[in-house]
Parts: structure tokens; C-alpha cells; sequence
């Protein structure tokens, strides 16, 4: 179906805001509710667009219907865009001008954000709920507040549309008491709201989706370590279909390094790393101010493997790593080499602790995620290294050739490699969809739809 085909369909429009970019899909839907155990795909795609390098300018926009037979696709820069709001702007004008879709047709607009506090479930964006949300954006500083933006946006030029809020915190309600709990004064923390939320939410929901219809078992009765791996890079372990751990805590700055964060740290060293004396010291004269905000900028977006290596392209730390040298003393000459031992060796903690919080019962190990499903090189180091574990060996030819299958979910390890009498544990890797499972849930949820 094409995107003018079909008036007789609900449309709805997917948003997903970074903090440089953008990412939006547009989907078409059937009127009625539709049955959520029903196997057919309740949307379709029919369009996406990105705009990246938002805040420095010029903005790249891209355009791209879904029909192979598209001759709208668009790819250019735009001077025009500044911000979310102008960059939404933007999409909607191409939406209507260039690929003749009435934006009065859009009947629901699912927001990713990703803190959500204590929401368990999707919210309909009501004055109480968006500044509640607002409320949450010290806890999730480079993205809540690019995802409020054009909420604004969105109901300032779509009045009648139906703004949905889809958190990425949900997913992590099943954490257990203990595993979210902080050592800390737990008044103060029930208070305050201070304990695990984790996210990347609606990237598992849709991983451990996937993988259930790929294994061909209930979602209910899935046991996987599951890797988003990108700029921001969480763990996650899935236990009965459920989220038991994750890597990232209170903000996404927790766990696994990423393009500009920090990632887990000794808590005093913030401190130390602002402190004149370039040292350890108790004198208080030589003692430096730092304030919480300046603390989290460094932390947030002065880390992370940008600052190892003066590039946040991971693709390209890779190239430069000296991989083929087996000397791991190469990291103390080469910042590229250390940048990948560094990711490489967090990304192992996780995993080996998540597989004893599973008693070893383990369906699959999952990549996810921009690196997640490029870096052939950081696939077959973390793959060889789980071989231990009693995964399947990794197939080299396998894992060169992720992608151009075109499939959602493919395996990088060897079948062939099962144990005589037992069935090995498989690697995967996924192409996960956070606008498509927010537009499935939308569409499935009755709650989000009108009474009548």
C-alpha cells in the first residue's frame, strides 16, 4: 500500500526524538480494534524520515516512502531546522506538499521518551501528564527534553490528533525490589524516587517479540541476555519474558559506556576529576565547586568513548583499533584500541552476570542496536569469548552477513556446534524497531482508543 492508497485507514505516526536527531515512521492501521492475539501485523509501514544533526546545523532530512517503486525519496540538508519543533515542522510539510498526505488524516502520535518515573503502562498526553513528564527531564537530560518538544509541537499544529506517550522505563516495572533498590537511606529514596528504572524499553519489548516468533516459543517462557548497543548502550537479562536486570539505573548515564557518556563509575570521581590539583587531595583550598549540572555534563556528554578517542563514530574507532594485534598493551599507545577493549570488556561484565541470575539457563544472547547489528569485530570478540558458557561457536560467514538478509532476526552462531545430546546456546542479533512496537502497542492497546 502506498502512502495515497487507502483513506479508509487510520494513520499513525511514530516519533522517536534523540538528542541531535529525529526518527519518525508513518504507519497505516485498520478503523476497527483489532484482537491482540491475532498473528497478522496490525500496522503497515508506509513512510520514514530522519533529521539528524539538529542542534549543529545544517540539519541532514531524509525522506523515504516504503514502496520500492517511490520516486519521492528525499535526502538533503535544511538550514531552516533548529530544533525538534522546526524539524517536525519540517517532516509535516514534506508529508503534506511533496507526498500529499493530509496530516488531518494522522489519528495518533506515539512520543518514545524515555524516562517515564513510575508509569507502567503508555499515557494519553493530557496538561497533567506532560508536566509530569517535564518534571522527569533532570533524570533523562539529553532526551526527555527533545521528546517534549514535539509533544509541544504536535499538538500545537495537530489539536485534533491524539498525542500518546510510550516510556521506555516501562518495561523494567518487573525489576525486583531488590535488584532496583540502591544501598541508600531508603526513606529518603522512597521519597525521591531513587532506584532502578532502566531503559531502552520498547527495544527489548520488541527484541524479546521478535526472537519469541524467530525460536518459535511463548514469549512467557523465553530466558535471554539481550545488548543495545549504540551511542547509548544498555544490558538487559530477560527471565520467564520478564525484566529482571538491567544495566542502566536511575538515568541512562548508568552501566556501559556510550559515544559521549560515562557509564558506571566509582562515585567519588567526579571530584577528584574536577580537583586543581590534578590529584587526590583533602586540602580544601585546592578543592573546586562543582555543581550537580556541571558534574552530569561532563558525565553525560563529555565521556564515553568521544573523549578516548576525539570521535563518537564507533565504526570508525574500530577501523583504527589494530584489532589484529593480539597485544592487549597496544591499548596504552593506540586510544582507538583502548576505546573497543573498554566497551568490550563492560559489555562482558553484564553477561557473565546475567547468565549466573539465570542459573545458566540461557535461550540466546542478543545483539541490538546501531553497533550491535554492524560491528561484525565486536560480535565475534564478545561471541568467542561466551563460547565458555556453552554457547554455539560463532560462523564467521554468518556474522559477515548480517543485514542483507533483509530478516529481523538472524543467528551469527553455528547450528552445527551443538553438544551431541544438547542443544547449545544460539547467538543472535536483531534489528530492533522502537516506532514499530510503539505503533503495535497503540494499535493493540483498546485503552488508547475512543469509546465509540
Amino acid at each position: 500500500m502506498s502512502p495515497n492508497e487507502d483513506q479508509q485507514h487510520n494513520l499513525v505516526l511514530s516519533v522517536n526524538a534523540g538528542s541531535s536527531s529525529l526518527k519518525i515512521s508513518l504507519y497505516s492501521a485498520p478503523l476497527q480494534q483489532l484482537d491482540s492475539s491475532s498473528k497478522s501485523e496490525p500496522v503497515t509501514l508506509l513512510l520514514t524520515s530522519s533529521i539528524s544533526s539538529i542542534s549543529a546545523p545544517p540539519a541532514k532530512f531524509s525522506f523515504k516512502p516504503a514502496s520500492i517503486k517511490a520516486t519521492t525519496t528525499k535526502d538533503e540538508s535544511i538550514d531552516a531546522i533548529k530544533d525538534h519543533a522546526s524539524a517536525f515542522a519540517h517532516f509535516l510539510h514534506y508529508l503534506e506538499k511533496e507526498a500529499s498526505i493530509d496530516k488531518d488524516r494522522i489519528k495518533y502520535i506515539c512520543h518514545r521518551v524515555v524516562h517515564g518515573g513510575d508509569y507502567s503502562e503508555p499515557v494519553i498526553i493530557t496538561q497533567e501528564t506532560y508536566h509530569h513528564i517535564e518534571k522527569l527531564s533532570d533524570l533523562a537530560p539529553l532526551h526527555n527534553g527533545a521528546a517534549l518538544s514535539v509533544i509541544h509541537a504536535c499538538i500545537d499544529v495537530l489539536p485534533s490528533t491524539k498525542s500518546i506517550a510510550f516510556f521506555d522505563t516501562a518495561f523494567h516495572r518487573t525489576i525486583p525490589l531488590h535488584v532496583a533498590s540502591y544501598a541508600i537511606d531508603q526513606k529518603i529514596a522512597k521519597e525521591r524516587g531513587l532506584k532502578k528504572y532502566g531503559f531502552h524499553g520498547l527495544s527489548y519489548a520488541f527484541i524479546h517479540r521478535a526472537v519469541a516468533q524467530y525460536l518459535d516459543k511463548a514469549p512467557e517462557s523465553l530466558n535471554l541476555i539481550l545488548l543495545h548497543l549504540g551511542s547509548g548502550a544498555s544490558a538487559c537479562v530477560i527471565k520467564d519474558g520478564r525484566s529482571l536486570d538491567t544495566s542502566m539505573g536511575l538515568t541512562p548515564l548508568n552501566g556501559l559506556p556510550g559515544a559521549t557518556r560515562s557509564g558506571a563509575i566509582d562515585p567519588s570521581l567526579i571530584f577528584h576529576y574536577t580537583n586543581r590539583a590534578g590529584r587526590i587531595t583533602h586540602d580544601p583550598s585546592m578543592a573546586t565547586n562543582i555543581g550537580v549540572t556541571k558534574a552530569e555534563d561532563i558525565l553525560n556528554r563529555k565521556s564515553g568513548w568521544k573523549s578516548i578517542t576525539g570521535t563518537t563514530d564507533f565504526g570508525e574507532i574500530t577501523k583504527h583499533a589494530e584489532l589484529d594485534n593480539p597485544d592487549s598493551s597496544i591499548a596504552s599507545k593506540n586510544p582507538n584500541r583502548l576505546a573497543f577493549d573498554l566497551f568490550a570488556d563492560r559489555i562482558l561484565n553484564y553477561i557473565g552476570s546475567y547468565y549466573l541470575k539465570l542459573h545458566g539457563n540461557v535461550d540466546a544472547l542478543v545483539f541490538a542496536g546501531g553497533i550491535g547489528e554492524k560491528s561484525v569485530e565486536l560480535r565475534e570478540m564478545i561471541s568467542q569469548r561466551v563460547e565458555c558458557l556453552g554457547f554455539r561457536k560463532l560462523s564467521n560467514e554468518r556474522n559477515g552477513n548480517v543485514g542483507k538478509s533483509g530478516d529481523v532476526v538472524e543467528e551469527i552462531s553455528d547450528p552445527a556446534e551443538d553438544e551431541e545430546g544438547k542443544k547449545a546456546k544460539r547467538i543472535l542479533v536483531c534489528s530492533t524497531d522502537e516506532q514499530l512496537e510503539m505503533a503495535r502497542e497503540c494499535v493493540l492497546d483498546h485503552k488508547l482508543w475512543p469509546k465509540d
